[in-house]
């Protein structure tokens, strides 16, 4: 209730509620986490603070656990130099840890100061926290949307160096960056580097792997990666990964191949269709002129065999090709919808 009452921005009911809750001895960390967010998220960071200098009274403890929270509360909302004040304030009495200075990294990163976040890597070496994969990788997805490779490699082979290897997740980010802005061949360099290195892939670093070389045109490759490489080494396709080969052969105009993919993802017992695994297939529909049995098939499958919610870009695009089409009844019946 308290964090409903938040998100509604009813923060004077929310502090009464929270008044209540601290005569009854409900309130939990948890639930202070919650309070200080939302205050801050309403422009109130003043009383978020005024919240943490009453743990007391809540019967709570000022220590590094409820510092991270309130200095994370502070970074989300944008209030790192805020959050940076508090901390010098506090850090004579509550000893920080890695967690603490990684708030920092990310809230740096977040205000495009990413000079201060590398200074915080150094920082927190002095304390005797050591970084860790999420230090780093922090700061290389901020170069990632700065499409500032150099620095991206810079960083990798300093993590290698100072013996924190990248993860899975930090070779995902770099990959899909890549891809993004058309640079294959490196994102593929990127899924090869961590080949070799040993880092164990996951379904959403093969989701990417699969959407790059589909994007490159290198089918056979995305295909092989689904069917085989996938299974050898354990890893589950999800929703993600079937919508990816769908979207791929679509792409392609390979139309069949995307239905017999459709076909798979409706025999799964771990995951079924939805809404964007059906966008690419009805865009082909309207490319390839099947705008009668193929088309009414596959939104009766998604209507009453899958019973899916229709989104607004999918209702755009049926209404505005089907009038292309000449089926305006058929639009009229679905914006009525």
């Amino acid at each position: 209730m308290v964090d409903i009452l938040g998100k509604m921005r009813q923060t004077d009911k929310m502090s009464a509620l929270l008044e209540e809750m601290r005569q009854d001895h409900l309130v939990t960390l948890n639930t202070v986490a919650k309070v200080m967010r939302r205050l801050s998220g309403a422009g109130q960071w003043e009383d978020a603070m005024r919240i943490f200098d009453e743990l007391g009274t809540f019967g709570l403890e000022k220590n590094t656990e409820s510092m991270n929270l309130l200095l994370d509360t502070l970074c989300k909302e944008k209030k790192v130099e805020q959050a940076r004040a508090i901390f010098l304030e506090l850090k004579s009495h509550i000893s920080p840890n890695a967690h603490t200075f990684n708030i920092f990294i990310h809230g740096w990163c977040k205000v495009n100061r990413v000079e201060e976040a590398q200074w915080t890597i150094q920082e927190m070496k002095g304390y005797g926290c050591r970084p860790c994969v999420i230090s780093y990788s922090t700061i290389i997805e901020f170069y990632c949307r700065q499409s500032n490779f150099c620095k991206v490699y810079e960083l990798l082979d300093d993590m290698q160096a100072q013996g924190c290897p990248p993860n899975v997740v930090t070779y995902t980010t770099i990959m899909c960056s890549l891809a993004k802005v058309e640079e294959f061949e490196e994102a593929l360099q990127i899924a090869e580097r961590m080949k070799l290195v040993g880092c164990k892939p996951d379904t959403l670093f093969y989701n990417s792997l699969i959407h790059t070389l589909g994007r490159a045109g290198r089918l056979q490759e995305a295909v092989h990666v689904f069917e085989v490489d996938m299974p050898k080494n354990g890893v589950t396709p999800n929703t993600s990964t079937y919508n990816s080969m769908i979207a791929m052969f679509c792409h392609h105009a390979q139309e069949q191949k995307a239905l017999n993919i459709l076909k798979e993802i409706e025999n799964s017992t771990l995951c079924k269709p939805d809404v964007q695994t059906y966008y690419p297939l009805l865009k082909s529909c309207f490319k390839t002129g099947k705008t009668d049995s193929c088309l009414r098939k596959l939104v009766d499958d998604m209507v009453n065999k899958h019973h899916l919610s229709l989104d607004i870009a999918t209702y755009t695009l049926l209404i505005h090709r089907l009038c292309r089409a000449n089926k305006c009844e058929w639009a009229y019946l679905l914006l009525r919808k």
